[in-house]
């Protein structure tokens, strides 16, 4: 087994830095150690605690090199960067290696040995590590062995605020039983698990806080709520996010908070292209029309982020805005939506549509980029050929119908005795040509 090592210290040097000047040496005992425990060979490592590491609480200093992306400029595909080879030093414990990956095994053999569970050289604790991971197992081990649940790492989390994953459920739960704080916040953001569970869509782990007496309004540093925080994220594949956010209102939470640049959750689903979020908002009172400190209104907001959200539709969150009452755009101003949204034709149309009657202005044109007006060319010959006339018949009855409903225009309409095509065609829904 090689060499054996002299007294043990209080530090145990490992090198894992794979280059020629440093080649691993895979058969020191301390190599061995380090590769059981992240590997979860029990037999291994008790042969090794036994004859080396009778002291379990030594801290490993860990060093190695790894592969990261260097970003350099933006380019117009994207980033560009290069791969460089980083330096990387950490500090940990036997027990946040093995609760890291959910070496059960392993975890319970350390604390047997009466390894230290609230140990953190490195920043996080083993149970940080063990609910980052999800692994319930391990934090139920940890916790019999006295681990703190509210134990902060050195970014000033708790492990309830690691619970980031729908795996992690069940150590949620037994942090709970065992007397984790659910209404702790970090301490530079400032955020609770509400806000966590909010940040990563986890309903049932909001369920649960709710359930132990989380604060559904408590706002971070930044002013933000879990509804907040929630709104902003993108919109996923699932009814994960809509379920969170009919439970947040559920408890009461303030559909028109304001975080510190006065932005409330419509601001920020508008800005997402969340159309089932901003439906219940809208349903649920939101102000169609607030404005942030930048002057923007939830319209605004959507079509300043079209361009990067085409896979969600974002004219459908435009249309929801329009048919519940919020303000157009100011005439004058199109030619900057063309701009931004002229690769979006349906925003356009839906847009364009809102108003009775509009001059089509000379430098609309000039915004429509020539691949653009190629590639949607039967909707932007349509478009264009309005210009110098007056709207068709059929669109002047819409408009005058839609200025008499106002705000309800989204509940009136479908109850019109008409056919379901001119309930479409009311609620200005795209046809890809102007007539």
């Amino acid at each position: 087994m090689g060499e054996l090592p002299g007294p043990v210290t209080e530090k145990l040097q490992i090198s894992l830095k794979l280059d020629s000047e440093h080649p691993l040496a895979p058969h020191t005992p301390a190599t061995k150690y380090y590769m059981a425990l992240v590997t979860g060979d029990l037999r291994s490592l008790e042969v090794l605690t036994d004859r080396y590491y009778q002291d379990v609480n030594l801290v490993l200093e860990i060093s190695k090199n790894e592969l990261e992306w260097q970003v350099k400029s933006q380019a117009s595909y994207g980033l560009s960067g290069l791969w460089s080879l980083e330096y990387k030093q950490e500090l940990t414990t036997s027990l946040c290696l093995t609760a890291r990956r959910g070496h059960t095994a392993c975890l319970r053999h350390l604390l047997h040995r009466r390894a230290d569970p609230n140990l953190a050289p490195g920043g996080r604790g083993p149970l940080h590590e063990a609910c980052l991971g999800g692994h319930t197992d391990c934090v139920v081990l940890l916790l019999e062995h006295k681990a703190d649940p509210n134990l902060r790492s050195n970014e000033g989390l708790a492990p309830l605020h690691l619970c980031t994953t729908q795996d992690s459920l069940g150590c949620a739960k037994l942090l709970l039983r065992h007397g984790a704080t659910v209404n702790l916040a970090t301490e530079d953001g400032g955020e609770t698990a509400l806000h966590v569970a909010a940040r990563h869509c986890l309903c049932d782990h909001a369920r649960l806080y709710l359930r132990h007496g989380a604060r559904v309004d408590t706002h971070s540093a930044q002013e933000e709520t879990a509804l907040s925080i929630l709104c902003e994220q993108a919109p996923s594949t699932g009814e994960g996010c809509l379920q969170l956010c009919q439970l947040l209102a559920a408890h009461g939470a303030n559909i028109n908070t304001l975080d510190e640049t006065q932005r409330s959750p419509l601001h920020k689903a508008c800005g997402a292209a969340n159309a089932m979020l901003v439906s219940f908002l809208l349903q649920r009172g939101a102000d169609v029309n607030a404005i942030d400190y930048g002057g923007a209104s939830p319209l605004c907001r959507v079509l300043q982020s079209a361009a990067f959200k085409r896979h969600l539709q974002p004219h459908l969150t435009v249309q929801l805005l329009l048919n519940h009452g919020s303000r157009k755009i100011w005439p004058p101003a199109f030619t900057k939506v063309l701009n931004s949204c002229a690769s979006i034709p349906e925003i356009i149309e839906v847009l364009f549509n809102s108003y009775s009657q509009i001059p089509i202005s000379e430098k609309w044109a000039e915004a429509v980029p020539e691949e653009v007006f190629q590639q949607h060319q039967p909707f932007y010959e349509s478009f264009f050929q309005l210009a110098g006339t007056v709207r068709c018949l059929q669109h002047l009855c819409r408009s005058a119908i839609r200025k008499k409903f106002g705000s309800k225009c989204h509940c009136l309409i479908p109850l019109l005795p008409v056919p379901k095509t001119l309930h479409d065609y009311l609620l200005l829904e795209p046809e890809g040509v102007m007539l």
